[in-house]
């Protein structure tokens, strides 16, 4: 049975992860000067390695025949983390198991000593959705914990924990994962997996991902089982991400700077009659039109804003930007924002777009 891609590659030693330097190096200095805290709080988005650090953590402090900071891999211990066999790394999903009741069945769990590891460690995910009774209980756990046991908190919304909780823990937040380090993994993965694909693909891939590493490996873990083949190129993922052509964000965008609305609305409605999804089209010209207004500010960012793409096109982006107004590009965003929101209550799904557009008409024409 295949292994899907975040799991096959979650990393074994600290040398593997990618990203949260801030948060490894603390953690590193702990396990060397065995310092090593009772509780600790993992916050941050989701995908961006915190239970995956939990588990990595886990296995450092409890291997047996550890050099330094990494863990060996090779050790009993090790060995029965790295199987999930390990019955002293107690995981539980607080989503499921938020009730008092739960609480109660852990803290008797911990009351006696470990079996095989040196320490007990309960990872809890989610946290932030345990019951008002259940943080209560597990405050008074986290007040008096037995030496051998270790409390690892991971939640993607900190600011829910109560305070209480939070303050007798050690707190490193993950932080989103920038388009270059989830590129530098996926190539990694890749060349692991015997498959080609264009750097522009990847990132792609990575725009779509928001900055969880996770996510990107799911993404082209699908990429590989739809294609179905071993040289991937960026049209293979936009036709599996469902992306807009930006062809059309390149022309719709022209009748926009020539104020031209009654072919804009006419091209509009000539691709959905081509099957164009308007829900779709308005992200991608909403998004489109974020990027020229930051190159509209600073053309320099080009780079930083515009992956996936050819140098024809970043040119031809910076072209539009500096023909269009200013004051035009943030009106017309302001409508298309707005006619997002009215869109979900339309009968009509193009209508609200198609008065913005209107709106934009009159407005710019003012000006």
């Amino acid at each position: 049975m295949n292994q899907v891609l975040y799991r096959k590659y979650r990393p074994q030693q600290f040398k593997d992860f990618t990203a949260q330097n801030h948060v490894i190096q603390t953690l590193i200095n702990e396990i060397e000067q065995n310092k090593i805290a009772h509780a600790y709080l993992f916050s941050g988005h989701r995908g961006t390695g915190k239970t995956s650090m939990a588990r990595l953590f886990a296995k450092a402090i409890n291997c047996q025949n550890r050099k330094g900071f990494e863990p060996c891999n090779e050790c009993i211990a090790c060995q029965e983390i790295n199987k999930g066999s390990a019955i002293d790394i107690i995981e539980i999903d607080a989503a499921s198991n938020r009730g008092i009741d739960d609480i109660r069945s852990l803290r008797d769990s911990i009351r006696y000593k470990p079996n095989l590891l040196k320490y007990k460690v309960l990872i809890l995910d989610e946290a932030h959705q345990l019951s008002k009774d259940a943080a209560n209980a597990l405050l008074k756990i986290l007040e008096e914990p037995p030496e051998y046991v270790v409390f690892i908190l991971a939640t993607t919304e900190a600011h829910k924990m109560i305070s209480t909780i939070s303050s007798r823990c050690q707190r490193f937040d993950f932080y989103k994962l920038t388009i270059k380090e989830i590129v530098s993994k996926l190539e990694e993965i890749a060349k692991k997996e015997g498959v080609i694909i264009e750097k522009e693909a990847l990132e792609l891939i990575a725009a779509s991902a928001d900055g969880a590493l996770r996510d990107a490996e799911g993404i082209f873990d699908q990429i590989l089982n739809f294609v179905s083949k071993k040289e991937i190129k960026v049209g293979d993922i936009q036709d599996m991400l469902g992306l807009v052509d930006l062809s059309l964000a390149f022309d719709f965008t022209e009748f926009l700077i020539d104020k031209n609305i009654p072919h804009a609305i006419k091209y509009l409605n000539e691709n959905i009659e081509r099957g164009l999804n308007i829900e779709e089209f308005s992200k991608t010209i909403i998004n489109f039109l974020r990027k020229l207004l930051i190159l509209k500010i600073n053309k320099d960012l080009i780079d930083d804003i515009v992956v996936g793409e050819t140098k024809e096109t970043k040119d031809k982006m910076v072209s539009q930007s500096e023909r269009f107004k200013g004051e035009d590009l943030k009106l017309i965003l302001n409508l298309l924002l707005e006619a997002e929101n009215k869109r979900k209550f339309s009968s009509i799904a193009q209508l609200p777009f198609e008065l913005a557009l209107v709106d934009y008409f009159y407005q710019a024409k003012k000006s």
